[in-house]
């Protein structure tokens, strides 16, 4: 896909310190041999167990404790510190500087504020590096130091990430923790340099599928994207764990049961919502599980009764 500064063609949102960055309308046509696809197909076993591990699927059923969440906060703190300050001393490196875009992405400064409004002015005196982040961070410096061609590696897996997935943690966190709707809290998921997400992305996958380099760099990448993954689980699994000793109230949303509740399960498949939506679509598997779910509600069995009486007088007036 080319990129050109016009005013014509489909903006991307993106202005990156000069004239606006805009990208053509038409498709941008994949190899395998891209880098993009390289990691993207690389890295799906270490994506699908990082979204199992326990603590990203509590996450998503809505089941946050305020102080790991606040944990949480101040690990991506140390983390993005460390990964922003390797990328500024290379960032007139051949293979850095196409994917530089500080303005855009570096999320420093928004977890600053966001750890300011979960512990106050002194905020940094309350947060230390735990021994969980330590090897992720120690990691970055290393790279940034002796091999600053894999920053490519630890700059696709968290920014896209957070372009992507972050986005419905930002929705979950607000509404099980109750945060204000102004955003407070919650910096760290607010792009406010990006206008369109996927605009955003396609650009910065083209960046990088330009990058010059041969397939053995490429892999290195692909090996190092897939490390960086193993620390987040790292990060993860350290939160699971002060999670046990943790003793806090899972938040709701303050509607009846949340979904997070229903879902105390695991299993998507008895979620009440997925269900009535997979019927909608017309699928007879979940026409039958809608209904039956339906069927263990007093309410709907009273409806139903008495939609059966009628039925039974109508039938018995035909008959007779």
């Amino acid at each position: 896909m080319e990129t050109k500064e016009s005013e014509k063609s489909k903006s991307s949102g993106v202005s990156n310190g000069g004239p606006r960055i805009v990208l053509e309308d038409d498709d941008e046509i994949l190899k395998p041999t891209d880098l993009s696809e390289m990691l993207a197909e690389g890295t799906k076993e270490s994506h699908d167990r990082a979204e199992n591990c326990q603590f990203v699927k509590d996450f998503l059923r809505g089941r946050i404790k305020k102080e790991l969440f606040k944990r949480g906060t101040a690990a991506l703190y140390f983390v993005y510190s460390a990964m922003e300050e390797e990328i500024e001393k290379n960032q007139d490196h051949p293979l850095i500087a196409p994917i530089y875009f500080p303005t855009e992405l570096h999320r420093r400064e928004a977890l600053a504020r966001d750890l300011e409004y979960f512990y106050g002015d002194d905020w940094e005196s309350q947060i230390s590096l735990s021994a969980g982040t330590k090897p992720y961070v120690d990691r970055i410096h290393e790279v940034g130091a002796q091999d600053p061609v894999l920053l490519v590696a630890h700059s696709y897996t968290r920014y896209m990430g957070d372009l992507s997935g972050g986005q419905i943690l930002k929705k979950v966190a607000q509404r099980a923790l109750k945060l204000p709707s102004t955003g407070e809290g919650l910096n760290f998921y607010q792009f406010e340099g990006i206008h369109s997400h996927k605009g955003f992305k396609q650009l910065y996958r083209s960046r990088m599928n330009e990058l010059e380099m041969d397939s053995e760099m490429k892999q290195r990448i692909v090996d190092e994207s897939n490390r960086a993954f193993g620390f987040n689980m790292m990060v993860f699994t350290e939160l699971e764990e002060i999670g046990k000793t943790v003793k806090e109230e899972v938040q709701d949303a303050g509607f009846g049961h949340s979904h997070a509740e229903i879902m105390e399960g695991g299993d998507i498949n008895k979620c009440p919502y997925y269900a009535a939506k997979m019927a909608a679509g017309g699928n007879p598997t979940y026409l039958c599980q809608f209904a039956m779910m339906l069927l263990k509600h007093p309410p709907c069995q009273v409806a139903l009764a008495a939609w059966v009486a009628v039925l039974a007088g109508f039938t018995a007036w035909y008959l007779f």
